[in-house]
């Protein structure tokens, strides 16, 4: 009976890849002589037992290099993190993974083509700093789009469920929110490469995240805002942000809406006010076109509504928002909503509305402090023909010091001057053009206070200025008081357009950019501006 003799195994690593020649003493003798048998030694027998059973080894992925790779991006991405808000770095790095590392090169993998390019040209730098801190000097970074992801294309449909949390400075409302994935979510949208297109009637091009300034009082709105616009109904779902007139809300909202068209041209964005929609609605209902209104607003990836609080006491308005609002969110569409205050504080508003408001990010917009109104006046005064010294920037923003909006109506006041005598702005000639500032208090504004002032200025009745006419100088009186409006009050366009006679709220962005520019060319209308502000705001 024979033995069975059980051999050690050798480990897999303690094998090469390329077994050694086992040595023989013993060599063919030449001539014709009987060849001698060679001596077998049993450590021979052992090792050509181990070549057989590693020749015949089953398949075993063995990837050092990978393993090394993860481990350095472990040790980078926790460094990352003590640098980044956990909003940036769940949205941006959570899902980046690392594939190869060779010593020279450290190459990770991004899910999508907009977080690759994000990574590569905002966060670069922040990287390698990290990398270099942990002694890998010389070590180069690369980031590739994950083959394996199914979001290396921008898409919207089938994405995993997510939950949004309560964070620092924010609020969820309590609720927990996967967003919902769909079989036919994006049908016939996000597949039929049709252009993209954003439609609005008031989008304006300088509202994108490149020329929004952040501060303590707006930093998290903005990631947030960023985080939906990098990957829309991934993040929050829907965003909603509220604080006073002039602080930025629409600025984000705007933002998000180019930054979607731009990076994801299949998408259908759509950007308007609760006043626009409202319009919209009523006429629908008198031209009998609601299946039409359904259709336009329930056929978009992304749709964003600002000054959402005018929903209020509108009850037809509010159903139909209501169904408009679960087909977007049953169908994985990103919804962000703005308000001078938060959902719960939106009196006469369904409950059913406001809980659903409540499901996603809430996140407010506080008036910024001194630094970040100093960083506003000084990007803007950087962008004009006869940048303001910093004296009499600090000399705005001290006066200044809740409204972004009359920032920017204090700033043009002086840019004009500049541009009308070419002569550089002294804190003298700012205290001359923005002596209501100085004068402190003064009258409270009100729309009633801006009719009446610039009625008896041009002489022209307030039911003129309301009117069609388009006579020259009236034209010219009621872009004026719509300037002033903008710059004075915190109303916004359509509730300035509302007040002329209900017209469409383009028509005031457009009296306040012309008569802004008219400004800076002719000096009657400076000085009409300035007379009129004075007269206003103090009770002359």
């Amino acid at each position: 009976m024979s033995a069975t003799v059980i051999l050690p195994c050798p480990k897999l690593g303690d094998v090469p890849a390329t077994m050694p020649p086992v040595p023989h003493d013993e060599r063919r003798q030449r001539g014709t002589g009987a060849r001698k048998a060679p001596t077998v030694r049993p450590w021979e027998t052992v090792h050509s037992l181990w070549t057989v059973l590693w020749t015949i080894r089953p398949e075993v992925k063995h990837h050092p290099m990978e393993d090394e790779a993860t481990s350095v991006w472990e040790a980078v991405a926790r460094g990352v993190t003590h640098q980044v808000s956990s909003v940036v770095w769940r949205t941006t790095f959570s899902e980046v993974r690392a594939v190869d590392y060779d010593g020279a090169t450290l190459t990770i993998v991004a899910p999508s083509l907009v977080l690759r390019d994000r990574i590569d040209n905002r966060f670069r730098p922040l990287l390698m700093g990290v990398i270099s801190d942990l002694g890998l000097e010389g070590v180069d970074l690369a980031v590739e789009v994950d083959p394996d992801s199914n979001l290396a294309e921008p898409l919207n449909s089938e994405l995993s469920p997510l939950t949004t949390t309560s964070s620092s400075g924010a609020s969820t409302g309590g609720v927990s929110v996967p967003t919902t994935s769909s079989d036919q979510a994006l049908s016939g949208l996000h597949g039929s490469g049709a252009p993209n297109s954003v439609r609005s009637g008031g989008l304006n091009n300088r509202y994108t995240f490149a020329s929004f300034v952040t501060g303590p009082s707006n930093r998290f709105a903005q990631a947030a805002a960023l985080s939906v616009a990098e990957t829309p109904a991934r993040s929050y779902n829907p965003l909603f942000v509220y604080g006073s007139a002039g602080l930025g809300k629409t600025h984000l909202l705007q933002a998000i809406a180019h930054y979607v068209s731009e990076n994801y041209p299949t998408y259908r964005v759509r950007y308007l006010s609760t006043e626009e929609l409202l319009n919209e609605f009523v006429d629908a209902i008198r031209n009998n076109a609601q299946p039409d209104f359904k259709r336009r607003y329930r056929e978009n990836d992304v749709l964003l509504v600002d000054d959402i609080q005018f929903m209020e006491g509108k009850e037809q308005l509010q159903e139909e928002f209501f169904h408009t609002f679960n087909t977007l969110y049953e169908a994985n569409r990103q919804i962000v909503l703005s308000s001078d205050r938060p959902p719960d504080s939106i009196a006469t508003l369904e409950d059913r509305l406001r809980s659903r408001f409540k499901m996603g990010l809430i996140t407010d917009i506080q008036p910024p402090d001194f630094e970040t109104r100093l960083a506003i006046v000084r990007k803007k005064s950087e962008q004009s023909e006869f940048p303001l010294p910093g004296e009499v920037l600090e000399f705005i923003v001290t006066n200044i010091t809740n409204n972004i909006r009359e920032l920017e109506g204090a700033l043009n006041r002086v840019t004009a001057y500049a541009n009308l005598t070419r002569t550089p702005v002294t804190m003298d000639s700012a205290r001359q053009v923005l002596g209501d500032l100085s004068a402190g208090g003064g009258r409270i504004v009100t729309p009633e206070r801006i009719l009446e002032a610039t009625s008896e200025f041009y002489g022209f009745s307030i039911d003129e200025l309301k009117s069609k006419s388009r006579r020259r100088p009236l034209v010219t009186a009621r872009q004026v008081g719509m300037y002033l409006f903008r710059e004075l009050t915190e109303l916004s366009y359509p509730q300035i357009a509302k007040i002329y006679g209900g017209r469409d709220h383009t028509t005031v962005i457009h009296a306040y950019e012309k008569i802004k520019a008219l400004m800076a060319e002719r000096p009657q209308i400076y000085q009409d501006v300035q007379t009129l502000i004075q007269q206003i705001k103090n009770g002359l």
